[in-house]
């Protein structure tokens, strides 16, 4: 049990969803040559989850003094595995995961794809040690690397199957996990700057330099206010254009109900959020509205297979 929570695998099991979900709800569904076995795209979905794992590992290692303050009974190193032990469960899931990677880069035969889970692992040592100290920057990091989860399911999957026939249709593809990443990126940084107002006691007693710290929680609220409307009206013109525009109106009702009114929603309440209990709350708004929005994908599949 503590080292299920030193990995934080409720979050891991999300991701590795999220990666399943895009590949069996909705490439698997297209008419489209993909480059990996199932098998192999297991290994794809292990090694990124082994990744993150390692990530949330450092950061607990790092994090226990902050932690104490913020979130006392998420404390896992020092109490129940020690720090050596947690070093070592670091360094092998680390090492399983940029070795999986290069072995899937091998198999699409694009050796050098192996740097991109050197850069994953390598951004989320930087992020625990160094780069969450940084006012925005580490938000910026948590958020892109998020993003970079979808990104790489297009890398590995489709750009090897492409060539001059398919590239139109490729590229049409590719581009929709562009949209599902971005997304994934802008709930995502959001919800980092809600974290860090949530935090914001432990993080001052540790004399870290976040964007509450910096400019205050009511101005850090304000800016995660100002931010949120962005992926809501990307949001709204989105469901205009592509789900309205070509009759999807099972997946536009959806995305209202489970997307748009969750973030207009968080909009109105944010507002006049004082409290760390409201933050947290908060956070978990964005972390369903973060869900809800991938689960789409499988709505819009549906909708358009059931309308054909």
């Amino acid at each position: 049990m503590k080292f299920l929570k030193l990995i934080r695998y409720k979050n891991l099991l999300m991701l590795a969803f999220m990666q399943l979900l895009f590949r069996y709800a909705f490439l698997k569904q297209q008419n489209i040559p993909l480059a990996l076995a199932d098998w192999q795209y297991g290994l794809l979905v292990l090694s990124t989850v082994l990744l993150a794992a390692a990530g949330y590992v450092i950061n607990n290692i790092y994090d226990v003094a902050t932690d104490s303050i913020n979130k006392p009974a998420d404390v896992v190193v020092g109490k129940g595995i020690s720090e050596t032990t947690a070093y070592n469960i670091y360094i092998g899931l680390n090492i399983t995961g940029v070795a999986i990677g290069f072995f899937l880069s091998n198999v699409i035969m694009r050796p050098m794809f192996a740097s991109i889970f050197i850069l994953i692992a390598s951004l989320l040592y930087f992020y625990a040690t160094t780069l969450k100290q940084i006012m925005v920057l580490g938000n910026f990091i948590v958020a892109l690397l998020l993003s970079v989860s979808v990104l790489i399911i297009g890398i590995f999957d489709l750009f090897p199957a492409t060539n001059s026939e398919n590239q139109a249709q490729m590229a049409s593809f590719f581009s929709i996990l562009t949209d599902y990443a971005v997304f994934a990126f802008m709930i995502n940084f959001i919800r980092e700057i809600v974290k860090d107002i949530e935090d914001h006691n432990g993080d001052y007693n540790q004399g870290m330099n976040t964007l509450p710290i910096a400019i205050g929680i009511s101005r850090s609220a304000k800016i995660a206010l100002g931010l949120a409307i962005i992926p809501f009206i990307s949001c709204l013109l989105y469901i205009k254009t592509y789900f309205v525009e070509n009759n999807l109106f099972i997946a536009a009702l959806y995305a209202f109900a489970f997307v748009l009114a969750p973030l207009l929603y968080f909009i109105v309440k944010i507002f006049g959020a004082k409290s760390q209990k409201e933050f947290h709350h908060l956070s978990t708004v964005l972390k369903l509205i973060l869900f809800f929005g991938i689960l789409s994908i499988l709505v819009i599949t549906l909708n358009i297979k059931y309308n054909a």
